[in-house]
């Protein structure tokens, strides 16, 4: 499969490029400085891009069979999120690509009582401008008119390799015997690639965790 890449630079998105490469995915990774891209391969391509830039999206989605954005803004930039999901979704639907996958945010998903996690009185005051802008993000792709899947991590995210042990949900926070909500890097890439290969959540969003 053809897939376009935003993010490949950051811990996520790095984790989800080489996981493409190691299921035999031919790859164009679309970043800001090509040089911090740590791979080099005859299917992958690496170029200098824009997020921001609908023009410059449109231009290297075309003919892509799926569009993964790990893009992630810094703490304090929160309000590029949704600048760079417009962009996203103009620049995909004008380049007629394949299905847009984001990798969203776990802020919005439902805990047992109903309420957005985001909203519990645990939840870092510190991260919810984050959570929020997430939010905004998922609303606009949902309603937006292009082929969308959303995918929103546990509640924490650990570093850790691929174990192929985890649980796959829709919108609501998966737990483990003692009400942690955590997955591994390793294993948030290979549910991502897994929804590539066989598409289950098409116009909708779903989450994973152990």
């Amino acid at each position: 499969m053809k897939v376009a890449i935003f993010g490949a630079t950051g811990a996520i998105g790095k984790t989800i490029l080489w996981e493409l490469m190691d299921r035999g995915h031919e790859v164009t990774a679309i970043v800001r400085d090509p040089s911090k891209v740590e791979m080099e391969h005859e299917r992958l391509r690496v170029v200098e891009g824009d997020l921001l830039n609908p023009d410059q999206v449109a231009d290297f989605t075309a003919g892509q069979e799926a569009v993964v954005s790990a893009y992630g803004p810094k703490f304090g930039a929160e309000e590029e999120m949704l600048e760079v999901t417009r962009s996203l979704i103009e620049g995909v639907r004008r380049a007629k690509a394949g299905r847009l996958v984001v990798v969203g945010g776990a802020g919005s998903l439902l805990t047992d009582s109903g309420e957005m996690l985001m909203d519990t009185p645990g939840f870092p005051e510190e991260v919810k401008p984050l959570a929020k802008a997430h939010v905004d993000a998922y609303n606009l792709i949902e309603a937006s008119d292009i082929h969308w899947t959303y995918m929103s991590p546990a509640a924490t995210i650990t570093t850790g390799r691929r174990t192929g042990l985890f649980r796959v949900g829709m919108n609501r926070v998966i737990t483990d015997d003692l009400g942690e909500s955590s997955i591994s890097v390793g294993d948030f890439a290979a549910a991502l690639v897994d929804e590539l290969d066989d598409p289950q959540f098409i116009q909708s969003r779903f989450t994973v965790g152990y």
